[in-house]
């Protein structure tokens, strides 16, 4: 179920906003009824129609993405950047990313267009873990980084306890790869960790969304989930 609003937007009628405009108007009915209130329910068997026009609703797709660097997880960008719709033209359902990476960082992307598989991944009190994989500088050791497994303060909150790796360590450059496990998903959150233990990031990539990789994949390819894989995201989820 997803709420009424929500579905006219997806179906590209009208933005979210506009959607809720033409709701209190009366614009819309929902099984032939005219429906005027903000939030209601509704599934993929009812018939919505929109100045008695009726909407088509997509079915859902899942696609796991290789985002490259330089690349904006959005559908559109006021500064005409690229955002990761721009490599799904053949895909004619209207996706969008679920969550984001930074626009420097590359790595595992899920997009859709169901939006409560979003938002049961994205939702803080859901736990599916994440792991980046970070070119940081200085030399990363075991004490540096255990604060880590415990949690630490940023911006006033302290973060769920990380799990990390040191991959490799650099000691004439003073640069260490190191892999960082973590559930959460705030605004710059691996690299804010890192910094905040004395290891400035230079590159980041995230690894892997759950149980899924980037295995198969080069930079700017995707591929549809397999329906088991989707399961496994929502079971992971709870």
């Amino acid at each position: 179920m997803e709420r009424l609003q929500k579905v006219i937007a997806h179906a590209g009628i009208a933005s979210r906003r506009k959607a809720e405009t033409m709701i209190t108007e009366g614009r819309v009915k929902v099984n032939g009824q005219v429906t005027r209130e903000l939030g209601t329910q509704v599934s993929k068997q009812d018939r919505i129609e929109v100045d008695n026009v009726p909407i088509y609703q997509e079915e859902p797709v899942y696609y796991i993405f290789y985002k490259p660097r330089g690349v904006i997880s959005a559908v559109t960008d006021d500064k005409k950047r690229p955002v990761v719709t721009d490599y799904f033209a053949g895909v004619p359902e209207r996706i969008y990313p679920v969550g984001r990476l930074d626009y420097d960082t590359s790595g595992l992307l899920l997009l859709t267009n169901d939006g409560n598989f979003a938002q049961k991944l994205t939702h803080p009190k859901h736990e599916v873990e994440k792991t980046y994989v970070a070119k940081v500088k200085g030399n990363a050791s075991k004490e540096k980084l255990m604060p880590l497994t415990k949690g630490i303060r940023i911006e006033g909150r302290k973060t769920a306890p990380a799990r990390f790796e040191i991959l490799s360590v650099d000691h004439q450059k003073e640069t260490s790869i190191v892999e960082l496990t973590i559930h959460e998903g705030r605004n710059h959150q691996v690299k804010n960790m890192l910094q905040a233990v004395g290891l400035p990031v230079q590159k980041l990539k995230r690894e892997r969304y759950g149980a899924l990789t980037l295995a198969g994949l080069r930079p700017g390819q995707y591929r549809p989930l397999h329906k088991k894989e989707v399961t496994t995201l929502l079971e992971d989820a709870k």
